[in-house]
């Protein structure tokens, strides 16, 4: 009773096409084959912006501050 025969998936094949009709079983199919297509497009994306390495961003130590932007800072006036 447990294992089902080739005639149970017959049957049960049979009353999905009734229900579902042969065209929506067709659209769903075409609709699965492009979520895999975009799918499949969006991960070969991932993987192109994934080789191309972003600028390192460094910060100059070398360079000099103003000082007449400065001098007055923590300077009181009298």
């Amino acid at each position: 009773m447990g294992s089902l025969s080739i005639w149970h998936w017959i049957v049960v094949i049979a009353v999905v096409l009734l229900l579902f009709g042969r065209g929506k079983i067709s659209d769903l199919m075409g609709d699965v084959a492009q979520g895999i297509k975009a799918f499949k497009k969006g991960m070969q994306d991932d993987e192109k912006t994934a080789e191309k390495p972003e600028p390192v961003k460094t910060i100059d130590h070398n360079a000099t501050p103003s000082t007449a932007a400065r001098s007055d800072v923590g300077s009181k006036a009298v």
